[in-house]
Protein backbone atom coordinates (compact mmCIF):
# COMPACT_ATOMS: atom_id res chain seq x y z
CA UNK A 1 0.00 0.00 0.00
CA UNK A 2 1.38 3.50 -0.84
CA UNK A 3 0.88 4.70 2.61
CA UNK A 4 3.65 3.31 3.57
CA UNK A 5 5.44 6.36 2.09
CA UNK A 6 3.77 8.56 3.90
CA UNK A 7 5.13 7.64 7.38
CA UNK A 8 9.04 8.62 6.24
CA UNK A 9 7.50 12.24 5.54
CA UNK A 10 5.39 12.63 8.54
CA UNK A 11 8.66 11.84 10.23
CA UNK A 12 10.75 14.37 8.30
CA UNK A 13 7.77 16.69 8.84
CA UNK A 14 7.24 15.92 13.01
CA UNK A 15 10.82 16.29 12.84
CA UNK A 16 11.28 19.80 11.76
CA UNK A 17 8.77 20.76 14.02
CA UNK A 18 10.48 19.47 16.88
CA UNK A 19 13.86 20.95 15.91
CA UNK A 20 12.79 24.55 14.63
CA UNK A 21 11.40 24.46 18.38
CA UNK A 22 7.19 24.82 16.71
CA UNK A 23 5.95 22.84 19.90
CA UNK A 24 2.51 24.84 20.43
CA UNK A 25 -0.13 25.48 18.62
CA UNK A 26 -0.53 29.24 20.32
CA UNK A 27 3.29 30.11 19.61
CA UNK A 28 3.13 33.71 18.52
CA UNK A 29 3.50 34.85 14.70
CA UNK A 30 7.04 34.80 13.72
CA UNK A 31 10.17 32.69 11.50
CA UNK A 32 10.72 30.38 14.16
CA UNK A 33 7.12 28.74 13.54
CA UNK A 34 5.26 27.92 10.14
CA UNK A 35 2.82 30.60 9.77
CA UNK A 36 3.57 34.61 8.90
CA UNK A 37 1.27 37.54 9.71
CA UNK A 38 1.38 40.67 8.66
CA UNK A 39 -0.93 43.68 9.50
CA UNK A 40 -2.34 45.73 6.88
CA UNK A 41 -2.32 49.64 6.85
CA UNK A 42 -5.64 49.87 5.02
CA UNK A 43 -9.12 48.50 5.92
CA UNK A 44 -10.38 44.74 5.06
CA UNK A 45 -12.12 45.66 1.71
CA UNK A 46 -9.40 48.24 0.41
CA UNK A 47 -6.75 44.94 1.57
CA UNK A 48 -9.31 42.25 -0.44
CA UNK A 49 -9.54 44.46 -3.44
CA UNK A 50 -5.76 45.20 -3.51
CA UNK A 51 -4.89 41.59 -3.27
CA UNK A 52 -7.34 40.42 -5.33
CA UNK A 53 -5.63 42.82 -8.33
CA UNK A 54 -2.20 42.18 -7.08
CA UNK A 55 -2.60 38.37 -7.64
CA UNK A 56 -3.27 38.72 -10.87
CA UNK A 57 -1.21 41.19 -11.84
CA UNK A 58 1.35 38.84 -11.09
CA UNK A 59 -0.14 35.76 -12.99
CA UNK A 60 -1.34 33.89 -9.90
CA UNK A 61 -5.11 32.84 -10.31
CA UNK A 62 -7.85 32.88 -6.84
CA UNK A 63 -9.16 29.48 -7.95
CA UNK A 64 -12.11 30.20 -4.87
CA UNK A 65 -12.14 32.26 -2.18
CA UNK A 66 -13.77 31.31 1.63
CA UNK A 67 -15.67 33.81 3.25
CA UNK A 68 -15.22 31.99 6.22
CA UNK A 69 -17.16 35.10 8.22
CA UNK A 70 -20.37 34.69 5.87
CA UNK A 71 -20.54 31.07 6.41
CA UNK A 72 -20.06 30.81 9.87
CA UNK A 73 -22.95 33.53 9.97
CA UNK A 74 -25.37 30.73 8.65
CA UNK A 75 -24.45 28.76 11.32
CA UNK A 76 -25.31 31.31 13.89
CA UNK A 77 -21.64 32.58 14.51
CA UNK A 78 -20.95 35.73 14.52
CA UNK A 79 -16.99 36.31 14.26
CA UNK A 80 -14.91 39.13 12.38
CA UNK A 81 -14.57 39.25 8.73
CA UNK A 82 -12.06 35.96 7.23
CA UNK A 83 -11.56 35.62 3.88
CA UNK A 84 -9.05 32.60 3.13
CA UNK A 85 -7.84 32.74 -0.80
CA UNK A 86 -6.44 29.27 -2.82
CA UNK A 87 -3.97 30.52 -5.31
CA UNK A 88 -2.86 29.12 -8.14
CA UNK A 89 0.89 29.14 -10.34
CA UNK A 90 0.29 27.01 -13.12
CA UNK A 91 4.44 27.56 -13.94
CA UNK A 92 5.08 26.71 -10.23
CA UNK A 93 1.95 23.64 -9.56
CA UNK A 94 2.95 21.98 -12.87
CA UNK A 95 6.38 21.43 -11.51
CA UNK A 96 5.81 19.50 -8.59
CA UNK A 97 2.90 17.68 -9.87
CA UNK A 98 3.89 16.21 -13.17
CA UNK A 99 6.20 14.45 -11.04
CA UNK A 100 5.63 11.23 -9.52
CA UNK A 101 7.57 11.31 -6.13
CA UNK A 102 6.84 15.03 -5.70
CA UNK A 103 3.27 14.44 -6.06
CA UNK A 104 2.74 13.64 -2.32
CA UNK A 105 2.81 17.57 -1.87
CA UNK A 106 -0.30 18.53 -3.86
CA UNK A 107 -2.32 17.73 -0.53
CA UNK A 108 -1.02 21.70 0.45
CA UNK A 109 -1.76 22.76 -2.71
CA UNK A 110 -3.22 25.38 -3.68
CA UNK A 111 -1.57 28.32 -1.53
CA UNK A 112 -3.50 29.91 0.82
CA UNK A 113 -3.41 33.72 1.81
CA UNK A 114 -5.87 34.82 4.47
CA UNK A 115 -6.57 38.30 5.40
CA UNK A 116 -8.67 39.06 8.47
CA UNK A 117 -9.78 41.70 10.96
CA UNK A 118 -9.16 41.09 14.42
CA UNK A 119 -10.48 42.55 17.53
CA UNK A 120 -7.84 45.65 17.68
CA UNK A 121 -9.97 46.41 14.03
CA UNK A 122 -6.71 46.41 12.16
CA UNK A 123 -6.93 43.90 9.36
CA UNK A 124 -4.36 41.28 8.76
CA UNK A 125 -2.66 38.84 5.85
CA UNK A 126 -1.30 35.13 6.92
CA UNK A 127 0.13 32.17 5.29
CA UNK A 128 2.36 29.35 5.60
CA UNK A 129 5.97 29.09 5.54
CA UNK A 130 6.18 27.39 2.71
CA UNK A 131 9.80 28.01 2.53
CA UNK A 132 10.81 26.83 6.07
CA UNK A 133 8.01 23.76 5.43
CA UNK A 134 9.58 22.78 2.41
CA UNK A 135 13.25 22.83 3.33
CA UNK A 136 13.04 19.38 4.71
CA UNK A 137 12.09 17.85 1.53
CA UNK A 138 14.93 19.53 -0.35
CA UNK A 139 14.99 19.18 -4.20
CA UNK A 140 12.35 20.40 -6.44
CA UNK A 141 9.77 20.68 -3.59
CA UNK A 142 11.96 22.92 -1.94
CA UNK A 143 13.19 24.59 -5.57
CA UNK A 144 9.20 25.45 -6.57
CA UNK A 145 7.96 25.94 -3.08
CA UNK A 146 10.38 28.93 -2.10
CA UNK A 147 10.19 30.47 -5.24
CA UNK A 148 6.22 30.08 -5.33
CA UNK A 149 7.10 31.78 -1.81
CA UNK A 150 8.51 34.20 -2.70
CA UNK A 151 6.29 35.88 -5.43
CA UNK A 152 3.61 35.52 -2.55
CA UNK A 153 5.63 37.63 -0.48
CA UNK A 154 6.27 40.28 -3.03
CA UNK A 155 2.50 40.15 -3.60
CA UNK A 156 2.09 40.93 0.49
CA UNK A 157 4.48 43.77 0.17
CA UNK A 158 2.58 44.92 -2.81
CA UNK A 159 -0.94 45.25 -0.70
CA UNK A 160 0.07 45.75 3.22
Amino acid sequence: MNSIRIIPVFITILSFLFLSGFTTLDAPASSDNMMLEDRSSHSFDQTVESFEQKVAEAGWSIITVHNMSATLNQHGHDVNEVKVFELCSARYSVEILKLDDERIISALMPCRVAIYKKSDGYTYISRMDNEAFARPFGGVIHEVMTQAAGDIEEIIAEVI
